[in-house]
């Protein structure tokens, strides 16, 4: 099985790439992923306009998806936008080997993260499963070197940290720093997407997004580097 992992789309902000609005979609359909997942911030500002034209781009890309929205899309109400738009912030995708849960990590207004407690069980629950189990969130759990001072992880991100350790999920994928990275922790792996269409780069990071391939229990991780929605390079991660 073959997942796409977009994040950090930030539509009808200045910095948005055209091209890559134009060319990722076609990108995406020709990897042929039964899952395409986006990590939040589809929107800049969580206007009416920008999740319209969001809705719009994500329609282009033929896969199912499984979306959750981020601290940008909760700006100005657009947490009910999403929910009109998109559907349950916390959306699940089930087959006969995986699970991945969304997790809606935003908060109306405030940059920071925060899961709450009484979503905690969500997380328990799938970790009994007997399944590749993957948590997908907007906000990252752990800080991520050269990003500057950390301000921005969820409030409670140790304890959901412990959740998702204890639970053994396998993969838990977020985005919102703009700049790939992965950490080990115990038996789960905390990956973290680049922007997939804006200029809101770190140094001389690209944009990118990661694709995963899931076989017999294996998993393989990809990073591919795009310019204006086309693939310029890869990297193993995983």
């Amino acid at each position: 099985m073959r997942i796409a992992h977009i994040s950090d789309l930030h539509i009808s902000s200045k910095d948005f790439v055209e091209k890559c609005g134009e060319n990722l979609p076609r990108l995406l359909d020709s990897l042929n992923p039964e899952l395409v997942i986006v990590t939040g911030d589809l929107t800049d500002q969580g206007f009416m306009h920008e999740y319209e034209r969001a809705e719009e781009f994500l329609n282009e890309i033929k896969a199912e998806k499984l979306i959750v929205p981020g601290n940008h899309d909760s700006r100005n109400s657009g947490d009910t936008l999403f929910e009109d738009f998109f559907g349950t912030r916390f959306p699940v995708y089930e087959s006969k080997d995986l699970i991945v849960l969304g997790i809606d990590s935003s908060e109306p207004d405030i940059d920071d993260g925060h899961v709450g407690r009484e979503n905690y069980s969500k997380v328990i629950e799938i970790g009994e499963l007997e399944k590749i189990r993957v948590v997908a969130m907007h906000h990252h759990l752990i800080p991520i070197p050269g990003t500057g001072r950390e301000r921005n992880i969820p409030v409670d991100s140790g304890d959901f940290l412990r959740i998702c350790t204890e639970s053994e999920i396998h993969l838990i994928l977020s985005g919102h720093k703009h700049i790939p990275w992965i950490w080990r922790l115990e038996n789960s792996h905390f990956i973290t997407a680049g922007t997939a269409t804006t200029r809101r780069l770190k140094g001389k990071s690209t944009q990118s997004f990661n694709v995963l391939d899931i076989e017999d229990g294996r998993i393989l991780l990809r990073e591919l580097r795009t310019l204006d929605g086309g693939l310029i390079e890869e990297r193993r991660l995983i």
